[in-house]
């Protein structure tokens, strides 16, 4: 009989990830049908015309021309500006809009293009993205590290389950609002490089060093963007490379020899059609980065845009500032990278991933605003080892953003979607303590958490002492009263967004002040993240070494 329980709790999971699946598809699917990124808004357009110039100009020019200007190719209109592997994709995407219709791609002609038809084949494309590549990653992620954490914690004295299961970590990362509001309504690809990162992730973690550089080197490739979570990677992988007590210094070296040979391999077959030319290989690299576009774009939710308010960064030197970003990013990225590469192991990489794309993001130069998602991607894989603040990090992300999706008239698409997610998030955390916390064998911090939330939010309302009540379960313990803290955090943080969100969309801003929403957002997001850059880097060096630490894996190896 037990045997039989476990295997129809495995065929329920199993059904339930089906589920899911498929209505994450099908919100895509709805999306879809919203305006994109510059609409029938000539003669610029948005994302979208980008993205379809792109397959314009790789199909028709040779491969020399890409990135340089010239009489068919003005980069001051939509230049290709992403690594090649972006460029052979929507060369592939050419060839196929070419095949349904001329129109699509012909040369010149066919800027602006915009049809039903059109439209609906460059909706499938990242659709077929999210199918082949992003959807499986975080799949398999769930799957996969959910049975490494808890062969880690089998090792240690105090077990400790992993913390939310794989069928609702993998329901509620698919139904992150941000990645579907960008990539299927205001229209990007980054579903590709995010989920060929998540691959990496997952070839790292399971001690699979050359297909991790390997995956990650390909999204690096798609989108300079992953950039924001090269260094834990590399010192990661070079910890691995230290040679271990009771290991000969060249073994080492050796290890250091080959994942260089692979990263150095794996570049030139990317890069191979631009190598025989140095001033196309230059002008490849400088299109990557595109400095005299300025310190930050839009209204973005960092520390330079917060900062521009009282001090006017724009009209500085962009020498200086570049400059001045470099070494606050560095210096912000510097205690977590220390922690990693002194005390390197598997929990501890997934928070690296964090605080350095966070770093990236709040003090680099130039960022946009839809460079918070690849900080959304290692919480969202962080997301069952600590749901409530990554569902709290992941909601601001999305209304960091609402500025562009204003702009692309998304605001119906953001409302429906954030309060399926609010909503699939409260019934996910519901249906887990139900069927967890009466278990013996179960004890951890979060489903404490949700013990103390239930037991708040289900006071009974009819008796008189209600308030008298509360405040007894409130002041019961130091931990219950943390809970509460956090708890009311967290739910005013909602409702000033709300407030924001509410007014921004009523009421039109001063004449004197056309920006002022925009802004506001911008200020009030920022805070947030400057709040969770913190945190997250004390929950990083608070992680103990013993737990998953790739010195102890080796040595158990031999």
């Amino acid at each position: 009989m037990a045997v039989d329980k476990v295997l129809l709790k495995i065929s329920c999971d199993n059904w339930l990830v089906v589920f899911g699946i498929l209505v994450a598809l099908l919100l895509r699917n709805v999306t879809m049908l919203h305006p994109y990124s510059g609409q029938g808004k000539p003669p610029m357009y948005g994302d979208y015309e980008a993205q379809r110039h792109w397959m314009e100009i790789t199909t028709n020019l040779p491969v020399s021309e890409w990135y340089r200007n010239t009489s068919d190719n003005n980069l001051e209109y939509w230049g290709l500006d992403y690594p090649p592997l972006t460029a052979y994709h929507m060369y592939f995407c050419g060839l196929i809009a070419n095949f349904l219709n001329e129109n699509y791609t012909v040369l010149h002609a066919s800027r602006g293009f915009e049809s039903d038809e059109h439209k609906i084949f460059m909706r499938l494309t990242v659709l077929l993205c999210d199918i082949l590549v992003y959807i499986p990653s975080l799949v398999i992620f769930y799957y996969s590290c959910a049975k490494l954490y808890q062969s880690d914690s089998a090792n240690r004295s105090v077990k400790q389950n992993y913390t939310i299961p794989s069928s609702l970590s993998i329901i509620l990362a698919l139904l992150y609002p941000g990645i579907i509001l960008i990539d299927h309504g205001h229209f990007q690809y980054n579903n590709v490089s995010l989920g060929l990162t998540t691959f990496s992730v997952i070839f790292l973690l399971h001690q699979k060093n050359i297909l991790s550089s390997i995956f990650f080197c390909l999204a690096l490739n798609y989108k300079q963007m992953e950039l924001y979570h090269s260094l834990p990677f590399f010192l990661y992988l070079l910890s691995t490379c230290i040679p271990k007590p009771g290991k000969r210094a060249i073994s080492g070296v050796v290890s250091l020899f080959v994942l260089g040979i692979t990263v150095v391999v794996t570049f030139s077959i990317i890069w191979l059609p631009f190598l025989f030319d140095l001033d196309i290989l230059l002008q490849v690299l400088h299109r990557q980065f595109p400095f005299a576009r300025g310190i930050f774009e839009d209204k973005v939710a960092n520390f330079w845009c917060a900062l521009n308010v009282v001090y006017k960064l724009k009209v500085c030197d962009k020498a200086k500032l570049m400059r001045i970003c470099l070494f606050t990013t560095l210096s912000a990225v510097f205690p977590s990278s220390v922690d990693l590469f002194l005390r390197p192991n598997r929990k501890k990489f997934i928070l690296a991933l964090i605080n350095s794309s966070l770093a990236f993001f709040l003090f680099s130069y130039q960022v946009h605003e839809k460079t918070i998602l690849v900080v959304a991607l290692p919480v969202l894989l962080y997301f069952p080892e600590n749901p409530f603040v990554c569902f709290w990090f992941l909601f601001i992300s999305v209304f960091s953003m609402v500025p562009l999706f204003v702009k692309d008239d998304l605001i119906v698409a953001v409302i429906a979607l954030l309060m399926f997610y609010i909503i699939s998030f409260y019934v996910s955390m519901k249906y887990y303590y139900q069927s967890r916390c009466n278990s013996s064998n179960v004890s951890n911090y979060h489903i404490e958490q949700i013990r103390f939330l239930h037991n708040l939010i289900n006071v009974d309302v009819k008796k008189s002492d209600k308030i008298s009540r509360v405040f007894k379960m409130i002041t019961r313990s130091r931990k219950t009263v943390e809970y509460f803290i956090f708890f009311l955090a967290m739910l005013l943080s909602f409702v000033g967004s709300l407030l924001i969100f509410v007014i921004s969309i009523v009421f039109e801003p001063p004449v004197k002040y056309p920006d002022l929403f925009p802004l506001l957002i911008s200020i009030y997001s920022c805070f947030h993240f400057l709040g969770f850059f913190v945190y997250f880097n004390v929950k990083q060096i608070q992680i103990s070494q013993d737990f998953g630490d790739i010195g102890n894996v080796k040595l158990k190896e031999n």
